[in-house]
C-alpha cells in the first residue's frame, strides 16, 4: 500500500479523518475509495469494527497504520480516515445552488457544506481562489456533509455566469441591498442562486451592483456577521421547502 502523509491540495487524493466523517463516505461516495487506515485492527472498538466490516464487504484494502494517521491528522487520537479521489460533481441547471466566493476560512467553509445539505440544497460551487473543499479539515468541519453534496470549483464567477443563465441570483452584500425580509417578496419561480463573499473582504467591487442585493440586518454594535452564520440565515430563509423533521 503506498506511503501516505499530510494532505496536500496538489494531490488526487485525500482523506476522511475519523469514524463519522468516514461512514459518511461510505455512504455518499463509496466509488471514490482507494482504503482504510485504522489505528489497531486488534482491539478496534465497536465504531472501528463497523467500518472495517463496510470496507470488508467492498473488497476494500485495510491497513493498521497508526503512524501514518498521526503524520495525517497531526493527532495522536485519529483512530480511522478512508483514502479517497478527489472528484467533481456535475452541478444540476434547475436546482437552487449556493456559491461561495473566494472563502479562506475552513471551518466556515464545513460549517456552511454542513447547513446547506441539512436545509436542501445539493450543489455547491466554490469560486477560486479559496480554501480547498477536499481538505481534511473542511470534510471534518462538515461531518461528511460534502459527501453527500455535488461540488465544483470554478475560476472567475463570470465562468458560472456564462454556464448557468436564466437564474435569479442573490448576492449577500452589506452595500446595495435590500433588507433580508424585502428580499423574500416578490421571488420568481426561477431556480436562485445565494452567492456569499470572502469573510474579510466580502464581495469584489464588479459583484456589489449586479443582481438582487441582500442585506442580513444587525445592531450597530458589530461590523459584520460571520460568514457562517450569515450562510446559514440566507439558507434558511430562501429555501424552497420546510426542512423534513424526522
Amino acid at each position: 500500500m503506498p506511503k501516505y502523509g499530510a494532505y496536500h491540495k496538489e494531490d488526487t487524493h485525500s482523506y476522511a479523518l475519523g469514524l463519522y466523517p468516514s461512514m459518511e463516505l461510505l455512504r455518499g461516495r463509496p466509488g471514490q475509495i482507494r482504503a482504510l487506515l485504522a489505528g489497531s485492527l486488534k482491539n478496534p472498538g465497536e465504531g472501528l469494527k463497523k467500518l472495517i466490516e463496510a470496507c470488508e464487504s467492498l473488497r476494500l484494502p485495510i491497513e493498521e497504520a497508526p503512524r501514518a494517521l498521526q503524520r495525517i491528522s497531526g493527532k495522536e487520537n485519529c483512530h480511522a480516515a478512508l483514502v479517497f479521489e478527489k472528484y467533481e460533481a456535475t452541478i444540476d441547471p434547475s436546482m437552487d445552488h449556493v456559491l461561495l466566493h473566494n472563502p479562506s476560512d475552513a471551518g466556515n467553509a464545513g460549517t456552511i457544506l454542513r447547513s446547506a445539505l441539512g436545509l436542501g440544497y445539493k450543489d455547491l460551487l466554490i469560486v477560486r481562489p479559496g480554501v480547498d473543499p477536499f481538505d481534511p479539515r473542511v470534510i471534518r468541519a462538515s461531518m461528511g456533509a460534502v459527501f453527500h453534496l455535488n461540488l465544483a470549483l470554478l475560476g472567475h464567477f463570470d465562468e458560472y455566469a456564462g454556464r448557468f443563465q436564466g437564474r435569479e441570483l442573490l448576492f449577500f452584500r452589506l452595500r446595495n441591498a435590500e433588507p433580508l425580509s424585502a428580499a423574500l417578496l416578490g421571488l420568481s419561480q426561477a431556480p436562485r442562486t445565494l452567492v456569499f463573499g470572502n469573510e474579510a473582504a466580502g464581495l469584489p467591487p464588479e459583484l456589489e451592483l449586479p443582481e438582487r442585493g441582500v442585506r442580513i440586518e444587525h445592531s450597530g454594535q458589530i461590523d459584520s456577521l460571520n460568514l457562517s452564520v450569515a450562510a446559514g440565515i440566507g439558507l434558511y430563509a430562501f429555501r424552497r421547502n420546510p426542512p423534513i423533521h424526522i
